[in-house]
């Protein structure tokens, strides 16, 4: 991949490599002096770096990466001081802090620092969560939420003489994984050391808390250095400095342009945001037909959908019938228009999926009652890997062939809004999944939207959207185009000369694995293939299984 710049203009190579002792809670003069320079110059460069994610119209995770440079620089220089007492890794529960992990592999060489400016763009091995063997220099995946500290207790396990660091996260504290790994750490004395923002959440499990401001590097440092020297677990008290998302959730994702050259303008290196006007978004340079050049966002329209039918019940009825529990991420998963439309209904908890999920089902199993569930992330899309996205949700239907499981998949937001008011008030569980990036309307050969005007869903119907004659006379081909929003097989599809199954799932457990022996069962033997995904960050791949 071509770099953007000749030289990365920022110079990696003026950090000044720092040795700390952590029995000496103290910073002298010289060493706050150090530690304050590569803590600056880390933070201009993730700030300088993760913007162009924003510019070329894709996420990118600025702030945390940013808040956490003052505990990597302290961690980096306690390594140097003695690497025989420690791994030498920053584990990171947070894999949207991915930006640390590329800026560390600049760092010691692994990568180009020109390749830094690729960030979040497709094909550039830079996704949105580190992926070992992927990415030069990382040294571990990390993705949802409280998956990480469990390993790093199996680290410690197996390097007991060794201290073991962890960057945490107040959301990866409400996991049930991280209470399990807790427990673990305390009952085996575990050398792991945790940093966690805004922590308040580990006193009761028996663990040593150490509270400190991360703008004063000083106090900082004595609570890190209480931390290390500390024997057995430990556990840190968003984006100081950076205009318009000091303070503000705003900064968990990626900075915007704006605010980025703020920054550098303030920094005094206004003049590398000249950068940003060079990267634009990336346009589908295809015409697809049969469907729209404008694109809606489904996962969105899930909650509005929802909207529409509880504006058909008083209050006091969909309290009673309703409940809407929210992970924490409602504006993610367009929970967030139900929660100011109808907030009766709504109960804001934390990231605790698996207990949200079973207190959801606890709900629904009175018969007047109902529980739906959307999947906002399902697939891959965008620039993103297999650490974000949800690849295999036909496991949602692995219960036994007595047990009916319910999954929709709307092509379009127009369909969602179809898919929701038919199945809201149907018993059994319901899984509803779309995509984290827009997609077009699906239209109708005279140009109006497919799933509008006069359209019912009717699940286990599969939509026609073109009979077999699409680009006849440009390709020579007899195709036609079924949409598929149910897992069911209509034996017309079987008796076509060929069947090709496309999706954005897990090619290994999606529906192109499953529909070709259903096909057979049924003595139905088309030529068949299918596309999934088989890669990181990266769509296609024909499978062909006949010819």
């Amino acid at each position: 991949m071509a770099h953007l710049v000749e030289k990365f203009p920022i110079d990696l190579k003026s950090f000044k490599k720092l040795k700390l002792d952590p029995k000496k809670p103290q910073l002298s003069k010289e060493e706050k002096e150090v530690l304050t320079f590569n803590i600056q110059l880390l933070r201009d460069t993730i700030v300088y770096f993760t913007a162009t994610a924003s510019a070329r119209g894709v996420s990118g995770h600025t702030g945390g990466a940013y808040d956490t440079v003052p505990e990597v620089c302290m961690l980096l220089a306690i390594m140097e001081g003695d690497p025989s007492k420690y791994v030498p890794i920053i584990w990171d529960e947070a894999g949207h802090r991915v930006a640390t992990q590329y800026l560390l592999s600049a760092l010691d060489g692994s990568l180009p620092p020109e390749h830094l400016l690729h960030y979040r763009a497709a094909n550039s091995r830079l996704p949105g969560h580190p992926e070992l063997g992927l990415t030069p220099g990382v040294k571990f995946s990390s993705g949802r939420l409280g998956h990480m500290w469990p390993l790093v207790n199996g680290v410690a396990l197996a390097n007991r003489d060794k201290g073991v660091f962890c960057l945490g996260s107040d959301g990866s504290q409400q996991e049930g994984n991280d209470a399990e790994a807790a427990r673990l750490a305390v009952a085996q004395n575990l050398n792991v050391k945790l940093f966690i923002d805004d922590n308040d959440t580990l006193e009761g499990h028996g663990m040593k808390v150490i509270t400190a401001q991360g703008k004063d590097f000083e106090s900082l440092w004595s609570a890190v250095a209480e931390a290390v020297a500390c024997n057995g677990p430990l556990p840190r008290v968003m984006a100081p400095g950076i205009p318009d998302i000091e303070g503000s959730p705003h900064a968990h994702d990626v900075i915007p342009v704006a605010s980025a050259t703020r920054y550098l303008e303030k920094r005094g290196l206004g003049n590398l945001a000249s950068i940003y006007n060079e990267i634009k978004p990336i346009l589908n340079p295809y015409l697809f037909i049969g469907s729209s050049h404008e694109l809606g966002a489904n996962r969105v329209i899930f909650g509005e959908a929802v909207n529409m039918v509880l504006d058909t019940l008083p209050p006091e009825e969909a309290k009673a019938k309703v409940l809407v529990v929210d992970s924490d991420l409602e504006g993610s998963t367009g929970l967030k228009s139900i929660h100011q439309k109808h907030p009766e209904v709504f109960l804001s908890s934390g990231i605790m999926e698996r207990g949200n999920f079973s207190a959801a089902a606890g709900f629904g199993f009175d018969p007047d009652k109902f529980v739906l569930s959307h999947f906002s992330h399902s697939g891959v899309d965008e620039a993103d890997n297999t650490c974000h996205f949800g690849l295999n949700n036909m496991f949602g239907d692995n219960g036994l062939t007595d047990v009916q499981s319910y999954l929709y998949f709307p092509a379009d937001a127009a369909q969602m809004v179809a898919v929701v008011k038919r199945v809201f008030f149907e018993r059994g569980v319901r899984f509803i999944f779309s995509t984290r990036a827009k997609v077009p309307w699906i239209l109708k050969e005279d140009g109006a939207r497919f799933f509008e005007g006069d359209y019912k869903f009717i699940p286990g119907k599969d939509d026609i959207i073109r009979k077999a004659r699409l680009d006849t006379s440009q390709q020579g081909l007899d195709v036609g185009l079924i949409n598929k929003p149910c897992l069911n097989v209509i034996k017309k599809i079987g008796q076509t000369p060929f069947v090709l199954v496309v999706e954005s799932l897990n090619q290994k457990t999606g529906l192109g694995s499953k529909f070709g022996t259903w096909l057979l069962e049924r003595q139905l033997t088309p030529k068949y293939g299918y596309m999934g995904t088989t890669k990181e960050a990266i769509i296609s791949k024909i499978m062909e299984l006949a010819h």
